[in-house]
């Protein structure tokens, strides 16, 4: 795949656009950010009502992605001590339906279908571990589904709102994924990441592909 270069006025504006949008929604969004702090110790007081997962950034360097907790604590030991679960998490595009994903919470089901556990990326995105708009950042595992593209992939910043998440989310799997995610790396750009966030709006309101 050929990918035109990126110019650098338009990767300086748009770090700039992060930086202003990250400090924006950590400060009209704390309200939400506090009822939901407290629903989740109300719900669960032991557990801390942040997550924070190893993901693969820009160039295959690795950080912590925060959410609000939608599972359960001993998530990740449930979900590998079931060997037909694991297996049916990886080939669906490793992800779990939520009616058929036995960790999840209640209230973590509303916050994934509200998309409000991806708040918190807020300050990955303020600190520049991700952008507004870019591919989704994935775990280790996930990086052989890209194959001898994968540097193509970690090339450009990952971002809080991308083509797949505007083309379906967890409703289309790998390899399609893979190629929608290649697609937007070979036309980023102003005016087609305008176009994806106002995608993503949409269907963040339908509720679309969110589980």
């Amino acid at each position: 795949m050929k990918i035109k270069p990126k110019h650098q006025s338009y990767l300086i504006a748009k770090r700039l656009i992060d930086i202003v949008f990250a400090l924006l929604g950590l400060i009209v969004l704390s309200p939400i950010f506090l009822i939901v702090y407290i629903l989740l110790k109300v719900d669960q007081p032991k557990s801390p009502a942040f997550f924070k997962q190893q993901r693969v950034g820009r160039y295959g360097k690795t950080f912590d992605i925060y959410k609000f907790r939608s599972m359960v604590p001993n998530a990740e030991e449930i979900l590998k001590s079931d060997s037909a679960l694991y297996e049916k998490y990886v080939a669906n595009g490793y992800k779990l339906p939520t009616k058929e994903d036995p960790r999840i919470t209640k209230l973590g089901a509303f916050l994934r279908r509200s998309t409000i556990d991806e708040l918190p990326q807020f300050w990955n995105m303020l600190i520049g571990d991700m952008s507004l708009v870019g591919p989704r950042p994935i775990v280790a595992e996930e990086l052989k589904e890209y194959g001898d593209q994968v540097d193509l992939f970690l090339s450009v910043r990952p971002g809080a709102l991308g083509l797949w998440q505007a083309s379906g989310r967890s409703l289309i799997e790998y390899p399609e994924r893979t190629q929608i995610e290649l697609e937007y790396v070979a036309n980023a750009g102003f005016f087609y990441d305008i176009s994806i966030v106002f995608r993503n709006v949409i269907a963040i309101f339908k509720s679309k592909g969110a589980y």
